[in-house]
Parts: structure tokens; sequence; C-alpha cells
């Protein structure tokens, strides 16, 4: 029997009207929806999927992961996931795996599609709009222009000041979990006023704010924060 294939399906940052055809046409044709879900219970890429897509019939697959920075820990969640997932593809079945944003852009999907690989699977990707592009166009801002670099910074990952002083644009995300930092660096570097913060783009509870003055101190994880380019 031939074996199926898995899918990584990038579907935005929450909007589902941001869902490309392709993607809803991939989902709508596999049979296994492996929906990653936080340790709460949460499967928001999931939940962003319902909205663009009839899954009536089709076979959940809830994923465990874990946010821990243990790479032993984090390969055993992956590796676990390739698990759950091999004995559909064993079966002819094919099964697609919703991430958030695109699947290129630190996405979770990129690790199982390594294991599966490796044990020899077929894989294939369905690109999706990245949460900083949809970040920008809700600010209606332009990231880069004339050829001008753009840095896309993941924060938690070194310090920020030395980053946000190259040219170009930047892109900092994830960023609730480290706005002080930030603040700092970028009052520090003058980009202050060139700078705004959107949370849960595209999501029921999405908040912006350009006054970094009022910004509240429960600002969640999936935040993003926009610098425009030096004019």
């Amino acid at each position: 029997m031939t074996r199926g294939v898995c899918w990584g399906v990038g579907v935005g940052p929450g909007d589902p009207e941001l869902i490309t055809l392709k993607a809803a046409r991939v989902l709508e044709r596999c049979p296994v929806i492996a929906a990653p879900r936080t340790q709460s219970g949460e499967m928001l890429a999931l939940d962003i999927v319902r909205g663009a897509v009839d899954l009536s019939g089709k076979t959940i697959l809830p994923l465990a992961f874990t946010m821990s920075q243990d790479r032993a820990v984090l390969q055993a969640s992956h590796e676990a996931a390739a698990d759950a997932v091999q004995p559909y593809l064993d079966r002819g079945q094919d099964v697609a795996m919703p991430n958030l944003g695109d699947v290129s852009i630190y996405a979770t999907w990129g690790y199982v599609m390594d294991v599966l690989q490796d044990r020899g699977y077929e894989t294939a990707m369905v690109p999706g709009v990245p949460s900083f592009c949809a970040a920008a166009a809700r600010l209606d801002a332009t990231l880069v222009r004339w050829g001008a670099p753009l840095h896309v910074i993941p924060v938690g990952k070194g310090p920020v000041k030395p980053l946000l002083e190259r040219p170009g644009g930047k892109v900092l995300m994830k960023a609730g979990r480290g706005l002080p930092e930030i603040v700092d660096a970028l009052r520090a570097t003058g980009q202050l006023e060139r700078a705004a913060l959107v949370e849960d783009c595209g999501l029921p509870g999405e908040r912006v704010w350009t006054d970094w003055e009022h910004i509240p101190e429960d600002v969640g994880y999936f935040a993003t924060v926009i610098v425009k380019e030096e004019p």
C-alpha cells in the first residue's frame, strides 16, 4: 500500500480569511487533521481552520507540544507527534498539520517534518501569511523599501539592542515576554516613535498600540513589534 503524505499547512496568524485557497484545498482533501494542542488544551490553529473549512467526518488528531527550552524534551515531543501521525500515513491516509502563520518561519511543523523525513515518509508544505506581514498590513505600514534589509528577531534568544541598531526594518516576534527590554532598547536606539505593537493579530482579542506610554502589562505571547525603517 502506498503511504500517505504529511502536509504542513500555514493557516496565517488568526483571521480565517487569510487562509489561502491552496491551504483550504489541502485541508479539505486530507482525511486526518493533526492539530497542535497546548498544555491547556487549546488548539488555536484548528480553531482558525474551522472558520474556513468544513471538517465534518475528518479524524482530528491532537498533538501535544511543550514550551520547554530543554532540547531533549522538545525532541521527545516531536518524536511523539511523528509517532501519532505515522499509523495514518502507513494506512495510506494523507495527514494535514495546520500551523499558525507560515510553515517555514519558527514553525513547529519543521521539527516534525524532519523526524518524518528521517523515517522515510513523504512530506509537503503549503505556505501561509506570516504574522508580521499581517501585523504590518493591520498598521497600514510598509516593512522595507528600496532594497533595504528586513530583520526578523525572535525575542528571548539574546540581547535585542544590538539587533535594533542594524539598518532597515525590524520585526520582533513573540514580543510579549520581553517588552521591558524591547522598550528600553527602542528608546536607547531612538526608534520608539517608529515602532508599533500588534497583539493576537487577526484574532477576536486583537489589540494594537502605537503609544508606548499606555501599553498594559498583560500583553500576551503572540505579540509582534514592527519597527519601520528610518526614512
